[in-house]
């Protein structure tokens, strides 16, 4: 499975702090907003990524991100010239996509909790049809909705609705088959002139190749589209990680600790920021995985090859 991450928009809600950046460049508390899904496709196992932002958006994510060798994936960038929908992801991404299934995440969503990695990692493989998953909010209004039946089973889903079925709205990561690229060039322009991810969802489900997970209570789906949702998700982030002692989407950890790449390799990087707290901790994260392996060699076991192309 490869992996898409649309960091586009304008960000106009969250004006005039995005008058000179993209929003998903914004810190989320202590580091880059769009470490938070890169993190999320990572501990998915997803190793092959494509970035997509506007263009003169593109080049800082280049200087923040790379080639992604650093942390053992690989990073590649299209321009998404206007922002025409998030369906549109899957056309300018098409040739990354290839004939296989993608994950596409939302640039500027915060998923967080125990146990979603382990949620996640079983639909790495999925072939058939399309895997959402949904959050409940307290103002479903404001997004996709999704209708469930009493076994959990998707039987409707509603954009913005005025009288929302249920309060699960459809959270910004999205498994599909490899189908979706044809789905995606047949959608039409909706009101807006945009083409719409819920018109790609119901198609699936219009097919029978719709599922739902409920990510449930034990884990966190943040907005950070307005100036209070961003503070917040800032100050959620900031509670947990002092309280817990660890980093949330702290991306060198989550490579060392799924393989990705081996201890020296993280502690480099922690030393490479070390006048930081957060390089600090990656280096101690780097002597903790060591302490773990039982002082390994370099790179025994711990690292391993990029996907194929």
């Amino acid at each position: 499975m490869r992996g898409i991450i649309l960091a586009g928009g304008t960000g106009s809600r969250l004006l005039p702090i995005t008058r000179g950046t993209s929003k998903q460049l914004l810190p989320v508390y202590d580091k880059p907003m769009i470490y938070y899904p890169l993190s999320v496709l990572m501990l998915a196992g997803v190793r092959d990524i494509l970035v997509i932002s506007s263009p003169g958006d593109l080049p800082q994510y280049r200087e923040l991100l790379g080639d992604g060798s650093a942390i053992g994936i690989r990073l590649s960038y299209a321009v998404q010239e206007k922002p025409r929908g998030i369906a549109e992801a899957f056309l300018v991404g098409a040739d990354h996509i290839g004939d296989g299934p993608v994950a596409l995440v939302l640039g500027d969503n915060v998923f967080h909790g125990a146990g979603f990695a382990e949620l996640l990692r079983p639909h790495r493989s999925h072939t058939d049809g399309c895997v959402l998953f949904g959050y409940a909010v307290r103002d479903p209004e404001r997004y996709g909705v999704a209708e469930v039946d009493e076994g959990g089973r998707l039987l409707s889903i509603e954009e913005k609705p005025d009288h929302p079925k249920s309060d699960l709205a459809i959270t910004g990561l999205y498994l599909y088959d490899n189908d979706v690229v044809s789905v995606a060039r047949g959608l039409r322009p909706s009101a807006r002139g945009e083409l719409e991810i819920t018109d790609v969802n119901r198609e699936y489900l219009a097919r029978g190749k719709a599922s739902l997970v409920n990510l449930g209570r034990g884990l966190a789906w943040l907005d950070t589209g307005t100036h209070d949702s961003l503070l917040e998700a800032s100050q959620y982030i900031k509670t947990i990680e002092h309280r817990q002692g660890v980093r949330v989407a702290c991306i060198e950890e989550v490579a060392v600790r799924m393989g990705y790449i081996d201890p020296d390799q993280c502690h480099r990087l922690g030393a490479g920021l070390a006048s930081s707290g957060y390089g600090q901790y990656v280096m101690r994260v780097a002597e903790d995985v060591r302490r773990s392996a039982g002082r390994a060699p370099s790179g025994a076991g711990l690292s391993g090859p990029l996907p194929a192309r």
